[in-house]
This record gives structure tokens, sequence and C-alpha cells, in this order.
């Protein structure tokens, strides 16, 4: 069974994504800071799929050594590491020059350098067994600066997009490439820890955590190079986002 390892698995999307990959068949290591959570979701899985096997790990993925055992230790254990599901990630923030630096340099640390170190040791690990699937998962707000708190986040997933649209650029005409996928994400409003709760039931377009993850984990399932998450009504969305004038997207945003 192929063995997907997801970080930021101890709640929001990183859980339901073990949930529904375990339907599919998938063996699992999930990775957290909060271990208590993911040693529930571990039993919950296996309650419901006792022939799967599912690997629990701490992991705080801003210190990029931890990162580096952890995918490394995995791969070991379950003796080959099929998928890495760049998950983990931090929506703090605060609109720039307003006194809250440290907010935004928390996002930063966690989604950039984060990302960054999970990346690393994921394609070590593809590169050295001559396969893999590396899927990252990004966010609409990737597509154009936004505004407000929101600033420092989506320029942290820009760059998580195009983290991997560079590693796929790479590969591509490769004998690697054949056998190694890059797929981004790029979720719409989903249900999710991250979302203040009040704002959330307001949205028209937010979607149930088990909805929206259904279109990720299908789209992860294809191998896609990129999709927008649901699909609608964020794929026509996404190009109104990328060239729609300031004053327009402003008024959207």
């Amino acid at each position: 069974m192929p063995t997907t390892l997801i970080t930021g698995a101890s709640s929001g999307l990183g859980a339901e994504m073990a949930r529904q990959l375990a339907a599919r068949g998938h063996d699992l290591a999930l990775a957290a800071r909060r271990t208590d959570r993911l040693e529930e979701l571990r039993a919950e899985v296996l309650a419901a799929h006792p022939e799967r096997t599912v690997l629990v790990r701490a992991l705080d993925v801003t210190d990029a050594e931890a990162v580096h055992e952890v995918v490394h230790g995995v791969r070991a254990e379950a003796g080959t590491l099929d998928r890495v599901v760049v998950n983990a990630g931090l929506g703090k923030g605060a609109p720039i020059g307003t006194g809250r630096p440290d907010a935004n340099r928390e996002t930063v640390e966690t989604n950039v350098l984060g990302a960054l170190a999970q990346t690393e040791a994921a394609m070590e690990v593809f590169r050295d067994q001559g396969h893999g699937h590396l899927v990252m998962v990004s966010s609409m707000s990737a597509f154009r600066g936004m505004p407000k708190a929101v600033t420092t986040y989506a320029a942290t997933k820009a760059m998580v997009a195009m983290l991997a649209e560079g590693i796929r650029t790479e590969l591509h005409g490769t004998a690697l490439g054949e056998r190694v996928q890059v797929t981004v994400l790029y979720p719409g409003y989903i249900v999710s820890e991250m979302n203040d709760a009040t704002a959330a039931a307001k949205n028209p377009l937010m979607v149930s955590t088990e909805k929206g993850v259904r279109a990720m984990v299908a789209a992860i399932e294809k191998g896609v190079d990129s999709a927008c998450v649901p699909r609608l009504p964020w794929a026509p969305l996404s190009v109104v986002m990328k060239h729609a004038p300031l004053p327009v997207f402003k008024r959207l945003v």
C-alpha cells in the first residue's frame, strides 16, 4: 500500500485528508506538534480501517533538523515513502507596518522556512528512491497580493506554489520527472481551525471540511500539476483574481 506523510495532521484539512486517504487505501504517517490529537486521529483511522498502518510523529516544521529526521525516519520505517503532503501552515498576520511584525514573522517562519525544510527532505527521499509525489498546499490567496492581515500569508503561499513549480520545471523532460509528481493545491474557503468561526458561517463560498478535502484528495489522486479546490467557483475566480484591474480586485476582497 502507498505510504503518505501529512504534516499539520492534528486538525483541519490535514486530519480530514488522513481520514479520506486511509479510506482510499493509503498507509499514513501523521506529523504535527500536538501528538495527543494525532494519537486520537490514529485511533479513529484504525477503528475504521484496521488494515491500515498509521505512524505518528511529533514535529515542529520550523525545526529543519527535526523535519529531516522525521521524513527520512518515516521512509526507513515504512520501507518507502510514496507521497509527502506539505500541509502544515499558519494564518497569523497583521497589516504591514502596524506594529505586529512578530505575527507576520511567525507566519513566514512556518509557511516559508517550514515548507522549504519539508520540501528539501521530501525531495531528498524521492531522488534517492527514484519515485514519489510531492503535494504542496498553497491557497487561493497566492494568485494576487492581498490586503491587510492577509498580506503576509498570501505572500507565503505564493512562495509555496513557486517552489513547487520550480521543482516541476527542473524535473520536466528528465527520467526522474517521469517518476516524481509535483502537485500544488489552491484551496478556497474551506472550514478549518484557521478560519474565524463566525466569519466562516456568514461566508456563502465556505464549504465544509469534508467537502473541501474531498476535492483536494481527488486532485491528489489524479496527480494533477495544480488545482483550485473545490473547482467551482475557485477555478474561474482564479482568472478574475489574476487579471482584474486593481480597483475591481480591491472591491472583491
